[in-house]
């Protein structure tokens, strides 16, 4: 059974040995291959409005994602999220239900939408699941991502509204 909750500082060394292989292989994620633990945590846990994880019913910690607006002022309606699922749980629907969840508190928070920045076009797993969960790609940064075995690749900006604004 899969269980989604807030994180707390007590989880960081597991939410860390979750993110940095992801970040290491600089396949998906922007950040440095050579990101350190602390810019790490300060970009995952200090930045972000919200982090939350889930895990299963031994507690261990399967995935992550961090929530916060996309913009300020007058862009903070819309809502951005960073979803990371460790290498083990591949294939168990842990991002599914992450994203399910952030949907449900985005909601809660008050965003109207959720928008990805910075979807790496070669990630097919993550666009595939976020255009069945209802996302759209709604704009192509050509050659905007340096893979580390292909080159420069395609990055998307993935969208989806929630609710209307008011």
């Amino acid at each position: 059974m899969l269980h989604i909750r807030a994180a707390t500082e007590a989880d960081w060394p597991a939410l860390w040995a979750v993110l940095e292989p992801t970040f290491r292989r600089g396949d998906t994620y922007s950040y440095p291959p050579d990101i350190t633990e602390e810019q790490a945590r300060k970009s995952w846990i200090t930045v972000p409005t919200a982090i939350f994880v889930a895990c299963d019913d031994q507690g261990t910690v399967l995935g992550t994602y961090a929530i916060r607006p996309n913009q300020p002022g007058q862009g903070a309606h819309v809502g951005n999220c960073g979803y990371v699922v460790s290498d083990t749980a591949r294939g168990l629907g842990v991002a599914s239900a992450l994203c399910e969840h952030s949907q449900q508190e985005a909601l809660r928070m008050g965003f109207c939408a959720l928008q990805f920045n910075f979807v790496v076009s070669t990630n097919e797993g993550a666009v595939r699941l976020w255009r069945k969960m209802g996302f759209a790609i709604v704009g192509t940064l050509p050659g905007a991502f340096r893979h580390p075995t292909l080159g420069f690749v395609d990055a998307y900006v993935i969208f989806k509204q929630l609710k209307r604004p008011e």
